[in-house]
């Protein structure tokens, strides 16, 4: 039997974003294949989760992509980047939050990622929408730091899926907009 390995990668996601410690049992039920099927695809779950950071990374580069956040009012474009990761939140929760990928290093996708989404808000800044005394790396990991709460609370049933791109958006910018002294 041929297995289809985005679908294994598309069900682990799934099920980690919901539960988190999921085991290697657990994910190959999931992907409707045995254990052994998973493990010859996965050596551990630390190859799992590897592979799984790499659809991440990709899924991510296409949200970027998608957002156009080069384009047009930086606020407005952070909108646009946090409605434009709904469909990737959830694995994005789940790798923001899972340890392994740091104790090998930072993939240089995560880099990539980093180093757009903070150009997004030096921009801002340098437009003076933006505080200056938040680093744009800070707002970079608030921004995923918000992303993962977000598909989290929208998986627990605590918010709407549909508001969750506003109330993100909302947090972010409140606090990040520069505000004029009176």
């Amino acid at each position: 039997m041929s297995v289809d390995r985005d679908h294994v990668l598309a069900e682990a996601a799934a099920l980690l974003t919901r539960k988190a410690t999921a085991s290697m049992d657990e994910i190959a039920k999931a992907a409707g294949i045995g254990r052994a099927t998973l493990h010859r695809h996965f050596a551990g779950r630390d190859a799992l989760v590897r592979a799984l950071e790499q659809l991440g990374i990709q899924r991510f580069e296409h949200a970027l992509d998608e957002a156009r956040i080069e384009e047009g009012d930086a606020a407005d474009a952070v909108r646009r980047l946090i409605g434009s990761t709904e469909p990737v939140a959830g694995i994005i929760a789940f790798l923001f939050t899972e340890n392994q990928l740091y104790e090998a290093g930072v993939d240089e996708g995560w880099n990539r990622l980093d180093a757009r989404v903070g150009a997004l808000f030096r921009r801002g800044q340098e437009e003076g929408a933006f505080r200056l005394d938040l680093s744009s790396a800070w707002l970079t990991e608030a921004l995923y730091g918000l992303i993962g709460a977000g598909a989290w609370a929208v998986q627990d049933g605590r918010v709407a899926s549909k508001d969750r791109t506003r109330m993100v958006a909302e947090l972010l910018l409140g606090g990040a907009q520069r505000r004029m002294a009176p």
